[in-house]
């Protein structure tokens, strides 16, 4: 991991540092704007292709039905379901409490306005696979929509060797009562919810963290289809001080790694003794990493920051806006005021993301490669609309009449202006 003096560098370069998943020559787009053009006019056959180029499978059906399900879901272990039974009770619970009926507001006498929750009807859940296959965030995204109240839910995730998806994906959709699984995955699974084959519905809004194919994908159909966020490949920025556990700020280092190549994990430390101690962890447990290989392409995309202060550490933090950010100091207390852009946050020695990223109740699907400057985490929010509603009674139209025509008449709106004085005169 290449180090930086974070006083020795400009702002310029600051910049540059903070930038990832650029796309300069538009080489993935060009690809993925193919894949939906495919999609968009073969439908269903382009899907079964690109299962067969990019999967290596031959499917003769695009979905899993509830029988076929359950008996992949049946290999799950009692051990197995009981952790992700806890995963699943601390997400509900945690985003239960998300769902609030907001009150009834009185703005002067006899204008009431509020809002109310609808869910979105149609919501697509895009579960990735590849090299690591996430039951967990099809409970990240599926007790949302559940709690919400979403009519429909199209669950995407790519097929497997064997064709089906990985047991613990089918345990998942039992769990929260989805009975079928579509097989598709990357930029072709985004089309298809987008714009809708012979198969899968087209859905109002497309949830779900990806590759750079998947990111991309979704930011050109949001013109036609909602997305939650761009979400692409994971990362972890974690600030530590002299009360940092090394071997800890090390494990949070290569669990982030281990995603994928293009996964990035910063180390913004006090010291250069702090980076020492802290690499030599990393090398001592890379060796027992399955992932190692991954881990290391990963770390050759990652680097660490000197600074000087906390503060220091907290503005290159913000001006990363990472998706994972680790407090790893005691003086946590003291920084949390000064987080302006993080996706989700850590406070200190005793919480790895591996909490968040599992079971302790917050969502993991959130805002990467610096969208968390204006993108917040996947929530029961991200399901429901909230509609605005209003009741004038004779008295609050008498009250608020007339600085209506006023100002509809200072726009040169008259209709408008007659919307009101039509009432006003009819009492």
């Amino acid at each position: 991991m290449e180090r930086y003096k974070y006083s020795e560098l400009s702002a310029s370069e600051i910049q540059k540092l903070v930038q990832r998943n650029v796309d300069p020559a538009n080489e993935v787009r060009a690809i993925v704007e193919e894949i939906i053009a495919e999609v968009k006019e073969k439908g269903d056959k382009a899907l079964v292709a690109y299962a067969s180029k990019f999967d290596q499978v031959e499917l003769e059906k695009l979905y899993l039905d509830k029988e076929e399900l359950t008996t992949v879901a049946a290999s799950v272990s009692d051990k197995q379901k009981a952790a992700l039974e806890v995963a699943y009770n601390n997400i509900y619970k945690f985003h239960q409490a998300q769902l609030k009926t907001e009150d009834k507001i009185e703005t002067m006498p006899g204008v009431t306005c509020w809002r109310e929750l609808r869910p979105i009807e149609k919501v697509g859940l895009y579960i990735p696979g590849g090299s690591a296959v996430l039951p967990s965030t099809f409970l990240m995204l599926g007790i949302p929509a559940r709690i919400a109240g979403c009519h429909e839910i199209v669950v995407c995730s790519p097929p497997q060797k064997d064709g089906k998806v990985n047991a613990f994906i089918a345990f998942v959709a039992l769990k929260l009562g989805i009975d079928r699984i579509y097989l598709a995955g990357g930029a072709q699974a985004v089309a298809a919810m987008a714009y809708g084959t012979e198969t899968i519905t087209k859905v109002d809004k497309i949830f779900g963290p990806g590759n750079q194919f998947v990111t991309k994908a979704k930011t050109i159909v949001q013109s036609t289809t909602a997305i939650d966020m761009p979400a692409g490949p994971s990362e972890v920025l974690v600030i530590a001080d002299e009360s940092c556990k090394p071997a800890f700020v090390a494990a949070d280092l290569l669990a982030q790694c281990e995603h994928g190549p293009d996964s990035q994990a910063i180390l913004v430390c006090a010291s250069g003794k702090i980076a020492d101690e802290v690499l030599a962890e990393v090398e001592k447990q890379i060796p027992a990493l399955p992932r190692a290989e991954i881990v290391r392409a990963a770390l050759n995309n990652s680097y660490i920051i000197i600074t000087d202060t906390l503060g220091e550490a907290m503005s290159f933090s913000n001006a990363y806006a990472p998706e994972h950010l680790i407090l790893a100091t005691m003086s946590w207390e003291q920084l949390t005021a000064g987080i302006l852009n993080a996706g989700s946050v850590f406070l200190g020695n005793l919480t790895p993301e591996s909490a968040g990223d599992y079971a302790s109740g917050t969502n993991h699907t959130l805002p990467t490669s610096a969208f968390a400057r204006a993108y917040s985490g996947v929530s029961v929010d991200s399901f429901v609309k909230k509609i605005t509603f209003q009741h004038i009674t004779p008295e609050g139209l008498k009250n608020i009449g007339p600085s209506v025509e006023v100002l509809a008449a200072l726009e040169g709106l008259d209709a408008h202006k007659n919307a009101v004085s039509a009432r006003l005169e009819n009492k």
